[in-house]
């Protein structure tokens, strides 16, 4: 397979499941409120390849804290055996789509990841 053919996406775990999701992984480390499992219609909950504990909270979903938020989890990123894993599902599953629950689409970890995964 062609990386061509291959396609990473996110989305957010409230909007509706589709056939055009590929293979489903939540990446957040907590289970997202109000989303049962059957809803979440997941392939895997690959909480390891979301931001530490620590990072997370000290970001808080804070506009102005994003830029260096970034940079701190694509650190942890360069180090973090998950992300061999998801490249693994890459090639497996042609499609894979990252699922996250925080509301902001762009300023989010999973963007982060995304692009971190496309490079």
């Amino acid at each position: 397979m062609d990386s061509d053919d291959r396609k990473l996406v996110t989305k957010r775990i409230y909007d509706d499941p589709s056939d055009d999701d590929g293979f489903r992984v939540l990446v957040d480390r907590l289970w997202p409120r109000g989303i049962s499992k059957e809803r979440a219609r997941l392939d895997l909950w690959l909480k390891e390849v979301a931001p530490s504990t620590a990072l997370r909270t000290e970001f808080g979903h804070m506009q102005e804290r994003f830029a260096d938020f970034r940079e701190q989890y694509e650190a942890e990123l360069e180090n973090n055996p998950a992300v061999a894993t998801l490249q693994e599902l890459a090639v497996k599953h042609g499609r894979i789509t990252l699922l996250y629950g925080a509301r902001d689409p762009e300023t989010n970890h999973a963007r982060v990841l995304l692009d971190f995964l496309q490079r």
